[in-house]
């Protein structure tokens, strides 16, 4: 199975448990388990080549100029990622369909899943790090829809909040690392950048890009001092925590360390950095997890310990720290899904996860407590269980590992570490299903039904498997590990065993074991010492903290955001001629090197014109429709210039955008006071002046530049103006850049104008029908109304011109290609012989004769342009790609014919649409129609009056 459909599949099933859920419950676990099960098996097809030490690829080059490439790559290290999240996903999926009530959406929950699931994969097959960067933050979304999935209860979404917040404030910070280290290596592709370690530690750079990428790893792995948000990620389904604790989101960051250890590790920085915080996040969250009462509280630390146990080990920069890592991340993702299993079906039996209110559990929940009993062992450490060995190889490293210039330092936080581990999980154990038989239980205690206890049975096998035979994970281990140390140093002689002889390691787990027994023996002394002494908590500190920025932000804002656009506009006029004078001041320019071109009488005109409009415009800038007739007057002036200079396409684009918006202001000026009220004194109006004036000044000298001086001609425009024709079947250079060159950007265009019209419509329609529109219905218009309000000449004018205004409108779309036209313009010219009707006639006899709706036109546009751009796919070639072909239809002479004239097609539709709606909601805005008269509503219409002899 391809490597893009094992990642793809998640995603696309997704869409899946929406629908299926009207089937029934069942319907939707099949198809959900169905996606999940296929792309697993798909990833299992490929571990023949992975244990041969291949390692597949899979290359899609997206954007290669921005290093933007969708490219994968599978070895043993992704590998075993990859079979831990849809091997655990498949269980979690099964677990969830038992566990989740009939009032819980579990077609929302599976589709969560799915999205997270995907993601995950996503990052560990990634070998473009620009798109490890996309999955990475998509697993932050989807685990915060996770994590608040039981929106009503507060916890929920408090634990959703402060994990995205946390986790994705880690994100920027990686991404900011990871762009330095794409370009310390030159390549974007992890495949490249491993191969440079030499490069990367030897630059300026190394540094703040490993502080940037580890803070990233740190916050999504729960590291200290991040930890906090992991344990309140607890209020989300059961489900959800024993996948993200085992397989997913916090085994990120641990992988992301792995996957850069060959070219980040090693040096004095990372193994003080990593190994610090990989031992303080170890005891630190060892210690809190012993006095949780709550089983998830407790697992959830436990969780934070084991990943500072794994953060220590690959910070120490040995190629054995990294194979007890990778060994350890295989067995607590085991062990610690099934704990979290058993913690809900504790909590799904006896309705309370309170240690303090069970015990004795055991006899009548004993499927329960043997799994709980086999997997907390391990977890503790104990012999003949996985989590034994790699506990044995994480003391090993520890006693060779020195920090700080001590060699016992490490020594003794990793026991520590190791006996509060035990402790914890003795307690686990012995306060949950030891002891006597309780008789006040919330609810009787019973063992679920297989579906609750199978998934955690089956993890039991590697559990007890890997306990006994060992050296079984060994030849995969040791594969996972070369492709983590990659040609750094060898690979250690060691190997996985139960005996190693006496060693420190065993002692070191000797006391860890016994003296985890012992601070059991003294938990009630020590909680009681715990509960005194006064102790800062995360929670309260996080929401200090953000209080605290929000009141910043609030202040910040309301004090630049107070809505006075004459201050935004000073300041963004100032700060950009500043910035101007100073590159002017400061710059190389030499002067010009070019001749004016002649001065003509009708540049002289035309520049005279221009000045004396925007005076008079400065001028009159209180009357309303002065103004906007001058608007109009420069735009024409302006589009005079363009076609002066050579440039029709922009003439024929300024002319048409300058009527329908006059028409669009006319209508919007209907709404409002003949005259803009005085608002600012003599003197705001002075400095105004004297900002306006440098802004001018320094416009004028920024153009005089250009024009005045020789620029060589660049790749893009020399490319473009060579391969308008030869590479995309039209002479003029602009429609073809527009509908070819840089079709993806205008198809991004009519999207936007599409949806703002979209919006226009709408507000219209919140306006309409609420309060608003009883004022509209009774405002009183000051004017007098002509007697006429449909004058039969330009009603007649408009019903003869419309026909003609059309075809020309076909006439330029249908040039655009070879002459000065196109979609847009074309686009524009039909909408003002549209408009001319609602002007002439009204709005309501245009629209009862109005036969397909603006909506649809616009959607139709968009439609037909994205189609088009797929149909380069069918071809083989990227999006937007056009081609073109002369044919010949007898008895036509032989004529060319370009697919991009589809593409146009839509741009056409769309600028049509969009600006018919647009306009019509204003109009619609202006009818009254309880005062409206049914005749003059309907328009004048000339037929009638030629026939009944009217008028």
């Amino acid at each position: 199975m391809s490597l893009f459909l094992i990642v793809a599949l998640p995603f696309l099933g997704a869409l899946l448990p929406g629908l299926f859920i009207r089937a029934g419950r069942q319907a939707c676990y099949i198809a959900t388990v169905s996606v999940t099960a296929t792309a697993f098996l798909g990833l299992m097809l490929h571990l023949p080549a992975v244990l041969r030490g291949e390692v597949l690829t899979a290359r899609l080059d997206w954007l290669p100029a921005l290093g933007l490439n969708v490219n994968l790559f599978l070895d043993p290290l992704g590998f075993m990622f990859a079979a831990l999240i849809l091997g655990i996903g498949l269980l979690i999926v099964t677990y969830a369909r038992w566990y989740l009530s009939r009032d819980d959406n579990m077609g929302e929950f599976y589709t969560y899943l799915l999205l997270f699931q995907g993601a995950m994969v996503g990052i560990v097959l990634s070998d473009n790090i620009l798109m490890l960067l996309v999955f990475w933050e998509l697993t932050s979304l989807s685990s915060f829809l996770l994590i608040g999935f039981w929106k009503h209860l507060p916890d929920g979404r408090q634990g959703a909040r402060m994990a995205l917040t946390v986790t994705g404030g880690g994100g920027l910070a990686l991404i900011g690392g990871m762009l330095i280290l794409g370009q310390i290596a030159g390549s974007y592709d992890l495949t490249t950048i491993l191969q440079n370690r030499e490069i990367i530690q030897a630059s300026p750079l190394y540094v703040p890009a490993l502080l940037l990428i580890l803070l990233g790893c740190f916050t999504k792995s729960a590291q200290f001092p991040f930890h906090f948000w992991l344990p309140h990620a607890m209020s989300a389904p059961t489900p959800v925590s024993a996948y993200l604790h085992s397989a997913t989101m916090v085994k990120a960051g641990l992988f992301l360390m792995a996957r850069l250890w060959p070219v980040l590790s090693g040096t004095e920085v990372w193994v003080t950095l990593v190994c610090s915080v990989g031992l303080i996040t170890m005891m630190l969250g060892a210690f809190i997890a012993f006095f949780k009462d709550d089983l998830k509280a407790l697992l959830a630390f436990s969780t934070v310990s084991h990943l500072g146990l794994i953060c220590f080990l690959l910070g120490t920069g040995t190629t054995f720290g990294a194979m007890a890592a990778v060994f350890h991340i295989l067995n607590h993702a085991s062990f610690k899904a099934a704990l979290f299993m058993v913690a809900g079906i504790v909590d799904h039996g006896v309705h309370t996860r309170d240690m303090r209110k069970l015990g004795g559990l055991r006899h009548a929940m004993p499927i329960t407590f043997v799994l709980a009993t086999l997997a907390g062992l391990s977890m503790a450490g104990i012999p003949l269980l996985n989590g034994f060995v790699s506990k044995e190889m994480m003391l090993e490293e520890a006693t060779y590992t020195t920090l700080f210039g001590n060699p016992l330092l490490v020594t003794v936080v990793a026991t520590l570490g190791a006996l509060f581990s035990a402790a914890y999980s003795f307690r686990l154990i012995g306060h949950t299903f030891l002891g006597a038989e309780r008789h006040d239980y919330p609810a009787h205690p019973h063992d679920p039904k297989p579906g609750l206890w199978l998934p955690p049975a089956l993890l039991m096998v590697p559990v007890v498997a890997l306990g006994l035979f060992p050296f079984l994970a060994e030849p995969f281990v040791r594969l996972v590990t070369q492709a983590v140390v990659g040609d750094v140093a060898p690979m250690p002689d060691q190997y996985l065993a139960l005996w190693h002889g006496l060693t420190p390691a065993l002692a070191m787990s000797g006391i860890a074991v016994v003296g985890g027994a012992i601070w059991l023996a003294l938990f009630n002394l020590l909680a009681r010492v715990w509960h005194a002494i006064p102790r800062p908590e995360a929670k309260a500190m996080f929401d200090a903290t953000i209080a605290g920025l929000a009141r910043g932000a609030s202040r910040v804002g309301d004090g630049l955001h107070d809505g006075n656009f004459s201050r935004y506009a000073a300041i963004f006029v100032v700060t950009v001629v500043a910035v101007g004078a100073h590159a002017w001041f400061t710059g190389d320019f030499a002067g010009a090197s070019r001749q004016m071109l002649p001065v003509t009488f009708v540049a002289v005109v035309l520049w005279g014109l221009l000045i004396a409009a925007t005076a008079s415009l400065v001028a009159l800038h209180r009357n309303r429709l002065m103004v906007l007739i001058v608007m109009g007057l420069i735009g024409l002036i302006v589009s005079f210039g363009f076609n002066y200079f050579s440039a029709p396409d922009l003439a024929l684009t300024q002319i048409t955008v300058e009527v329908v918006t006059i028409i669009l202001l006319l209508l919007a000026l209907n709404f409002l006071p003949r005259t803009t009220p005085v608002e600012s004194g003599s003197g705001r109006r002075l400095r105004d002046g004297i900002i306006a004036i440098a802004g001018g000044v320094a416009v004028t000298g920024l153009v005089w530049t250009i024009l005045m001086s020789d620029f060589p001609m660049t790749s893009i425009s020399a490319y473009q103006l060579a391969n308008s024709y030869y590479g995309g079947g039209g002479t003029n250079v602009v429609n073809v850049i527009l509908v070819d060159f840089r079709g993806y950007d205008t198809f991004g265009e009519i999207i936007v104008l599409g949806i703002a019209a979209l919006v226009i419509f709408a507000l219209t329609e919140t306006l309409l029908g609420g309060p608003v529109r009883a004022r509209l219905l009774n405002r009183k218009i000051a004017a007098v109304r002509a007697g006429d309000p449909h004058p039969m000449m330009m009603v007649v004018l408009t019903r003869v011109t419309m026909p003609v205004i059309v075809v020309a409108g076909i006439y330029i779309f249908l040039r655009g290609h070879n002459e000065p036209g196109g979609g847009f313009v074309a686009g524009l010219v039909v909408s003002i012989a549209v408009v001319m009707q609602y002007m002439a006639s009204g709005i309501t006899w245009a629209e009862k004769r109005q036969r397909f709706p603006y909506h649809g036109i616009i959607g139709a546009g968009v439609l037909i342009a994205g189609i088009t751009g797929m149909g380069a796919f069918l071809a083989g070639f990227p999006f937007l790609t056009s081609s073109f072909g002369y044919f010949r239809l007898p008895p036509l002479q032989e004529f060319e014919l370009a697919t991009a004239i589809g593409f146009d097609l839509g741009v056409f539709l769309a600028v049509l649409g969009a600006v018919m709606l647009s306009l019509e909601s204003f109009a619609r805005l202006g009818r009254r129609s309880e005062t409206e008269d049914p005749d003059d509503a309907m328009g004048i219409d000339p037929s009638r009056i030629l026939t009944d002899g009217k008028g």
